[in-house]
């Protein structure tokens, strides 16, 4: 039986995913989070020899997050969760097809893992809606209250906890800032990746309305990518 656990919201500040792999602290915060999730069962592990399994979700590949995850196994070890001695860990990568991750998660929930560690709020929101009950750690999400994984920082309630990058409430904060430092500014512009997702959506409908409170426009252009073959052409 999955254990009931009430664990608050953490903050990584970084919205850089290169910055969270490169930072030994941030990985040790989110694995301490892992941990805590974990201890209450400590003492049953022990005196039944029972191997833990937690179920990784994430919506890259297995060598894009390799970096990652290996020290995010590292950083379990030191504070004794050994994979292959009392943890076991069932990776489900869905490869950039987001339209995989419920299938992904539906699959982790059939194995009856004890835990599931999902990397941001698309997977989350998988994992959530494939299980109320078995406990579900989050490394970061943009606006976790505003996507509707838990009722508040506080008090998260439900099943899922995890790291907040707080990156909504940073950016309105910012333009605040800016227009401390530019009275006249009428025009902000931002650089945004192709695509919507859920997240971006929110962030950009904050920050309009952060603009439109301090009487200024936001202008949005597209990243392009090119590919090295693309370059002369």
């Amino acid at each position: 039986m999955h254990k009931t656990f009430r664990i608050r919201f953490g903050f990584a500040y970084s919205g850089n995913p290169k910055s969270k792999i490169e930072n030994p602290k941030w990985v040790g915060i989110f694995a301490i989070v892992v941990a805590l999730t974990l201890c209450g069962a400590r003492a049953e592990a022990q005196q039944a020899g029972k191997i833990f399994r937690i179920g990784f979700l994430d919506n890259s590949t297995a060598s894009g997050i390799a970096v990652l995850l290996e020290a995010f196994r590292q950083e379990l070890r030191k504070l004794g969760w050994i994979e292959g001695k009392n943890i076991a860990i069932e990776y489900r990568f869905a490869e950039q097809k987001p339209e995989r991750l419920p299938e992904l998660a539906a699959d982790l929930v059939r194995l009856k893992v004890d835990l599931i560690v999902v990397s941001a709020t698309p997977p989350a929101l998988a994992a959530k809606s494939a299980t109320a009950t078995i406990p579900i750690v989050m490394t970061a999400s943009v606006d976790p209250v505003g996507v509707g994984l838990v009722a508040s920082l506080a008090r998260p309630g439900g099943n899922v906890t995890g790291l907040s990058t707080l990156a909504t409430e940073l950016n309105t904060k910012r333009l605040e800032i800016l227009k401390d430092a530019i009275p006249r500014l009428s025009r902000v512009g931002l650089l945004r990746w192709p695509g919507t997702s859920i997240t971006s959506d929110l962030q950009l409908k904050e920050l309009r309305a952060a603009a439109l409170a301090e009487n200024f426009k936001i202008d949005v252009a597209l990243i392009v990518q090119l590919r090295f073959s693309d370059v002369g052409q």
